[in-house]
């Protein structure tokens, strides 16, 4: 198939258990991943060996669990989504194998041919969160794109979200007519700046 067939979903990893298997420097950045977007997300990480960073910096949260033990299929019990992050190919094709025979969705760090999902670059302005995704061909250009859009989306963005919030709620009508009302005022978003305004 041609193009990214990849379907952006925001997920609520607050109200789901992840396990992280791999507590060395690529578990710590996907431990860091998944805590920066969700601070309350129960995740459960498990290695034969943890580095002091990972420790010191999960000892922050208080949903998360560090457990120093080699990987079993029994671990799987109870876990909504899993990352796959250790050094070892064969492990980590064994946990995709069995996290997959659960219907449980893996992602396997830099192996993007074993992976159900990406961790995309994302960037957040208050309650804004936009993903971004190279389909797993170039993290860096995620990188870069994530870079420019936080430097170039306002601030004060949070604040024009909570004041469509608040005029969405007090609208009446039905949900065709909210539509139309919210385009309305929404609308200049969409016009250029004239000269006057530069």
């Amino acid at each position: 198939m041609e193009g990214n067939q990849l379907f952006p979903v925001f997920i609520k990893l607050n109200e789901l258990h992840t396990l992280v298997i791999g507590a060395g420097p690529v578990g710590l950045e996907k431990l860091m991943a998944l805590l920066n977007n969700s601070n309350h997300a129960r995740v459960t990480v498990l290695a034969e060996t943890v580095i002091d960073e990972l420790s010191v910096f999960a000892a922050g949260f208080p949903t998360v669990d560090v457990v120093q033990k080699s990987f079993e299929a029994s671990d799987l019990e109870g876990i909504n989504l899993v990352v796959a992050a250790t050094n070892n190919n064969e492990l980590n094709a064994e946990v995709k194998r069995e996290a997959n025979k659960r219907g449980l969705l893996v992602n396997v760090a830099d192996k993007p041919e074993l992976c159900d999902f990406y961790l995309g670059s994302v960037v957040q302005k208050g309650d804004l969160k936009i993903a971004i995704s190279t389909n797993g061909k170039s993290p860096t250009i995620a990188k870069r794109l994530k870079e420019v859009l936080t430097d170039s989306l306002p601030n004060s963005l949070n604040i024009t979200l909570k004041q469509m919030q608040i005029l969405r709620n007090m609208l009446k009508g039905d949900f065709s007519s909210k539509v139309q009302r919210l385009n309305e005022v929404t609308e200049i978003l969409m016009k250029p700046l004239d000269k006057e305004q530069q």
